[in-house]
C-alpha cells in the first residue's frame, strides 16, 4: 500500500482561493480568508529579521479579517497578539479571535480627523508605548503586505495564463496593488480596476464617517495604495453591494460578503462589455459573518437598503468628487492622486 498523501494543515492550507468560471471570459477567485496572505508573510518575514522574539507582543489595528488571520498565524507560531478594533467587529469574528487566544480592545468614539481608523491608531500608539518589546505589522504601510500577493499572482497566471483585466476592492491597498504589480509582469497590457465606496478618501472622495460598507474604502490614505496601478475606479454603495451579494448567491450559489458583491458587480459588467478580454475578480470575503445584517431582510428594510433590482451599468463621471450614491466609474489612467484631483479642479473651473 502506498503512503498516504500529505496535506498542509492550518492557515497555510486556507490561503489559496477557489477559481470559478462564471462566464466564458469571466473568472472569480473566491477566498475564505484572503488576509492570510499578508498575515502569514508579514509575521514570517519579521521572524526572519528577528523583529519578533519569544516574548514579543504583536499589536495591530483592524476590525476585519486581517485580525482573524493574524490571530490564526500567531496562535500557530506561539506569539502573543493584541488587536485594536471598533464596533465593526461583529460578535462572530470577535469570538473567533478571542478563541485563538488574542486580546482585543475596542474604541467607541471616532477621532476628530480620520474617524474610527485614526481613533484605533491612537490607542495602538498607547499600546506600543506601554510594551517595549512589540511588533506592529502595520498593514496600511508595510510593503510586505503588497509583496505577499506575488504568490497569488503566480497562482492565477499558472492556472489561467494571460489575464487581461484584474478587478477587486481597495482598502489597505495591499491585495490589489500587490497582485496587480506581480501579475502585470506576467500579463502584458493588464487593465486594473479598483472598487471603492462613496465617502472613502482613497480615490478623492471627501471622508464620510459611519460608512455601512466595510472591508473596502478608508478614512485615511494608506501608503500601500499605489494610485498609478489603476486604470479605472468604480464606486459602489452599500445598498448596491448588499444587493449584489444576494444576486451572486441566487445566480451562482456563492455565499459571499458585501465586499465580494461590490467586486463582482463591477467585474460582471466589465467582462460583458469586453467579451474578448479575460477577466478575473477577487472576491475576498464569505457571507457567514453577515447573517444578522446583509442577509437579514428586516435589517435591510429598517435601513432602507433594499433594492428591487441592481443597476445594469455604472454612470461614467468626470471627477472623483461627484455627488450622489449611484454606482459610478472614472477613468483613472494610472495617474497619481494629485494629478487626478488637480485635473478635476481645472475641469470644474472651466
Amino acid at each position: 500500500m502506498g503512503a498516504a498523501p500529505i496535506f498542509e494543515l492550518g492557515s497555510e492550507a486556507l490561503k489559496p482561493p477557489r477559481l470559478l468560471r462564471l462566464a466564458p471570459n469571466f473568472y472569480v477567485a473566491i477566498f475564505g480568508i484572503m488576509k492570510l496572505y499578508p498575515a502569514s508573510y508579514i509575521i514570517r518575514q519579521a521572524e526572519a529579521r528577528r523583529e519578533i522574539g519569544p516574548h514579543t507582543l504583536v499589536v495591530e489595528t483592524t476590525s476585519g479579517t486581517f485580525g482573524l488571520a493574524l490571530a490564526m498565524v500567531c496562535a500557530e507560531r506561539g506569539h502573543r497578539l493584541w488587536l485594536v478594533g471598533d464596533g465593526a467587529i461583529d460578535a462572530t469574528l470577535r469570538d473567533r479571535i478571542l478563541g485563538l487566544g488574542a486580546d482585543i480592545s475596542i474604541v467607541t468614539e471616532p477621532a476628530a480627523v480620520g474617524g474610527m481608523q485614526q481613533a484605533r491608531l491612537n490607542l495602538l500608539t498607547a499600546l506600543r508605548r506601554d510594551h517595549e518589546d512589540h511588533f506592529w505589522p502595520a498593514q496600511y504601510e508595510n510593503p510586505d503586505n503588497s509583496r505577499s500577493y506575488a504568490e497569488l499572482a503566480e497562482m492565477l497566471h499558472a492556472q489561467l495564463g494571460q489575464i487581461d483585466c484584474l478587478i477587486g476592492t481597495v482598502g489597505t491597498g495591499g491585495s490589489m496593488c500587490g497582485t496587480a504589480a506581480a501579475l502585470g509582469e506576467r500579463c502584458p497590457g493588464l487593465h486594473v480596476v479598483g472598487v471603492d465606496t462613496h465617502g472613502s478618501v482613497l480615490f478623492g472622495q471627501p471622508d464620510r464617517p459611519g460608512r455601512l460598507l466595510r472591508g473596502l474604502g478608508n478614512s485615511l490614505l494608506p501608503r500601500n495604495v499605489v494610485h498609478t496601478a489603476f486604470d479605472e475606479v468604480h464606486w459602489v454603495s452599500a445598498a448596491d453591494a448588499f444587493s449584489a451579494a444576494h444576486e451572486l448567491h441566487r445566480r451562482h450559489a456563492l455565499f459571499m460578503g458585501p465586499t465580494s458583491g461590490a467586486a463582482w458587480l463591477a467585474a460582471r459588467w466589465w467582462a460583458h462589455e469586453h467579451p474578448d478580454r479575460q477577466v478575473v475578480a477577487i472576491l475576498p470575503d464569505e457571507g457567514h459573518r453577515y447573517m444578522s445584517t446583509v442577509y437579514d431582510r428586516e435589517w435591510l428594510a429598517a435601513r432602507g437598503l433594499g433594492r428591487a433590482a441592481l443597476p445594469s451599468a455604472p454612470v461614467t463621471v468626470d471627477t472623483p468628487g461627484f455627488e450622489g450614491e449611484g454606482w459610478s466609474r472614472f477613468g483613472w489612467h494610472r495617474r497619481r492622486i494629485d494629478e487626478v484631483l488637480a485635473g478635476s479642479e481645472i475641469e470644474r473651473a472651466a
